[in-house]
């Protein structure tokens, strides 16, 4: 066991949360989401799980211990920010110990637990927040304001592609010891890359079934390194989420169809554009200047922040983040049978 040393807070921009957040887990999102706090003022401390990228540079306030030691500490919050299969186990210990927490997404691999983990929260009234950060964006926030307004009439249907190069994603790392690459830590393209499915939930409600195949034969892993997914929605919706490892340069957007024209987004810029096909008008939307990659992310704590504060409501729940991983692992069932499944909501 290790002395954790203190984290004083760094100077901020005026958002308080008193108490100390521990952070599971010093990955990649990890050690942004400490930058983060600690741009919010907010002082925190690592437990590392000793699972992850041996190779991987590690935080200078990182120390590898015992979860119950660190929750003896009484953190005001627990950030679960380990590998995917390891999720439920820190979130089970933290809602036990009385600490609300936020989860990274997926929140877990399996459902195996979340049951458990919804009853421990709602017992004990915790805040419980899920950590898809592209219900921040702004260029997201503004197709849900379009199509919440009818702007292209009645959604019929909508695409979604998301393709990037693993191996580059964390460069000087051993990307086949990542948790994405692994199947013993949760990984493979539908639930790494399973944002779509709560942004399509967010825009469309609930869908009722989904189908899909999926392919490893790109990077020779023991997990789905390709995947095409299908999805009805209750509302009639039909939606293709595209998702792989392999494209390079990065691609990431979403295209909606409606009776009246439709709509585009594009992660690379930020960028969305609704296409009128009445007045054969393109309306563009550009994020504020100064927006970067980082900015969903500071605005997701500063909601989880006020939500800690009882200044707004989660916009993620932890039901939230049950329902779009029982989407992942629909698709993942409806690839091994070779057949439609329909999804526990619809059932």
């Amino acid at each position: 066991m290790s002395t954790l040393p203190d984290l004083s807070p760094r100077p901020g921009v005026g958002v308080s949360a008193a108490g100390e957040f521990l952070i599971a887990g010093s990955g990649s999102i990890g050690r942004r989401h400490l930058a983060n706090l600690r741009a919010l003022g907010v002082s925190a401390f690592f437990y590392r799980t000793g699972r992850r990228d041996p190779a991987a540079p590690v935080p200078d306030a990182a120390q590898e211990f015992a979860i119950e030691t660190a929750l003896a500490r009484r953190p005001r919050a627990v950030l679960v920010c380990n590998p995917n299969a390891r999720h439920l186990e820190v979130a089970l210990a933290a809602a036990r110990a009385g600490a609300h927490h936020f989860v990274e997404k997926p929140l877990s691999h399996s459902l195996e637990g979340t049951a458990e983990l919804l009853h421990e929260v709602r017992r004990r009234g915790l805040l419980a927040v899920i950590g898809f950060q592209y219900r921040f964006h702004p260029g997201l926030l503004r197709v849900k304001r379009w199509l919440d307004e009818g702007a292209i009439g009645e959604a019929v249907s909508a695409r979604v592609h998301w393709g990037e190069y693993l191996p580059a994603w964390h460069p000087g790392e051993e990307w086949r010891a990542s948790y994405a690459a692994r199947r013993d830590l949760g990984g493979g393209a539908v639930r790494t890359l399973c944002h779509p499915f709560d942004y399509l939930r967010w825009l469309f409600g609930e869908p009722a079934s989904v189908w899909a195949e999926t392919s490893s034969r790109g990077l020779g892993l023991d997990v789905e390194d390709a995947a095409q997914v299908g999805l009805r929605f209750a509302s009639g919706v039909l939606a293709n989420v595209s998702l792989d490892y392999l494209q390079r340069p990065r691609a990431h957007g979403l295209e909606v169809v409606g009776r009246r024209g439709r709509i585009v987004w594009a992660d690379e810029d930020g960028a969305a554009y609704l296409h009128s096909a009445e007045s054969e008008r393109v309306t563009p939307f550009l994020p504020p200047s100064g927006f970067s990659r980082n900015s969903v992310f500071l605005d997701e704590m500063r909601h989880f922040l006020a939500c800690l504060d009882g200044r707004e409501r989660p916009a993620c729940t932890l039901e939230d983040g049950v329902a779009a991983l029982e989407i992942a692992l629909g698709a993942l069932e409806a690839a091994r049978l070779g057949r439609r499944v329909t999804l526990r909501a619809a059932r």
